[in-house]
């Protein structure tokens, strides 16, 4: 017999109240808006709020999503880094475009950009490499294949070992050529504001010669 839910999930809901969002409020850079609600919610300690949603899809229009982490915001697009030979390093190489989400639950804000993806030079994904901390540095090696099948943990802890040995504490460890970073060139962005009976606050800018079109959309 199926055991019946714990919850009913149909009766679940947030009525939002924290803010409004208009287009009085709005900054006419998407870039510098972006920015604003980020330096929001790290100075308000929300956890990891870098973090993101990258999906894309394959050759053939499967799509996947994922979690990672921004390391870059500026005029040239968004920027993450990963092991090329992954899941999705190998979408965008066959399908270089890709959607970010951020949503901030406590903020009860969603941002959303979309765009074309392209890799960041080897220099930027170099020095990146090296300001992180070294574990990580070296758990970049050890994941790869990253996304590929592995028999156990102990395989995963084994390699990790080896290569603590082969990279002792002093010495430097190379970027892998695999590694590095990708940047996505945003075209539109969309900024939510949650409001009360899902009567939301949506506006959309998008990238046109003589600027960025702004537009409310429908909740």
């Amino acid at each position: 017999m199926t055991k019946p839910p714990e919850h009913d999930l149909t009766a679940l809901r947030l009525s939002y109240t924290r803010a409004e969002l208009r287009r009085a409020d709005l900054n006419p850079d998407p870039l510098a808006q972006f920015q604003g609600w980020l330096d929001e919610a790290i100075a308000d300690d929300l956890r990891e709020p870098y973090a993101l949603s990258l999906a894309t899809a394959d050759s053939v229009g499967r799509p996947s999503v994922r979690t990672v982490l921004l390391r870059g915001a500026d005029a040239r697009g968004l920027t993450f880094y990963t092991n090329y030979d992954s899941h999705k390093g190998r979408d965008l190489a066959g399908n270089p475009q890709a959607e970010l989400l951020f949503h901030w639950a406590d903020h009860e804000r969603q941002v959303r950009a979309y765009g074309p993806v392209v890799r960041v030079s080897d220099e930027e994904s170099t020095a990146y490499f090296h300001a992180r901390p070294r574990e990580s540095q070296l758990a970049a090696h050890a994941s790869d294949p990253q996304s590929a099948p592995t028999p156990n943990r102990a395989a995963l802890e084994q390699k990790l070992a080896d290569l603590e040995a082969r990279f002792p504490e002093g010495t430097p460890v190379p970027r892998p050529e695999f590694w590095g970073g990708f940047r996505l060139q945003v075209q539109e962005w969309e900024f939510w504001q949650g409001r009360p009976n899902r009567m939301h606050d949506r506006f959309r800018y998008v990238r046109q010669e003589s600027g960025w079109n702004v537009e409310r959309l429908m909740p």
